[in-house]
């Protein structure tokens, strides 16, 4: 009896042991929970929001991602720019290699509400130097458009400043939701 004991004594310290590793290695290089502050994402993300963050995803127009600044500190941006494109802003008009682009994440009530320009006019060359986004980088803006710092004032993000793509918001527990 003894020894059936310690067989499920085995098999449950072994399945506590790979559960707890499996934990480790998604909650630290995979699923990675963040902290937002400040209110350059609203209405998309508030401040308080705590997001899980996916670190293995290719970066595409529009996500969400969260990248650490020149200081180290984590930001969370929409990414507007890719690689090699051409961008500028003209009459609140996203304008990709001369495209005009929808933006429809700011097409809520928050952006209704203020009324007026939500994005300056403005170009990348303009902006810096550059008539297009370098290879390796990406041009990115918070949804709060006039309370933002972000790729107007700082340039490009490097790639590998990119830490991975928002998948949610876990906390608070009533505003859950997938960020998309």
């Amino acid at each position: 009896m003894q020894e059936k004991w310690k067989e499920k004594l085995k098999v449950w310290l072994k399945a506590a042991i790979i559960a707890g590793l499996l934990t480790l290695i998604l909650r630290n290089f995979i699923f990675l929970p963040i902290s937002v502050s400040g209110s350059s994402m609203i209405p998309t993300i508030d401040e308080s929001d705590q997001l899980i963050v996916e670190t293995v995803s290719s970066i595409e127009r529009f996500d969400v991602v969260v990248f650490r600044d020149e200081t180290g500190r984590p930001l969370v941006k929409r990414v507007i720019g890719l690689p090699g494109e051409h961008l500028r802003f003209e009459n609140d008009q996203l304008y990709i290699d001369e495209r005009p682009i929808d933006e429809p994440f700011l097409d809520n009530a928050f952006v209704k509400e203020a009324g007026g320009i939500w994005t300056s006019d403005f170009t990348l060359e303009s902006l810096t130097g550059k008539m297009t986004i370098p290879k390796g980088e990406y041009f990115v803006m918070g949804d709060n458009r006039r309370l933002s710092n972000d790729s107007r004032y700082f340039g490009p993000i490097k790639a590998d400043a990119i830490i991975g793509e928002v998948i949610m918001v876990y906390y608070p527990f009533d505003q859950i939701r997938i960020i998309k």
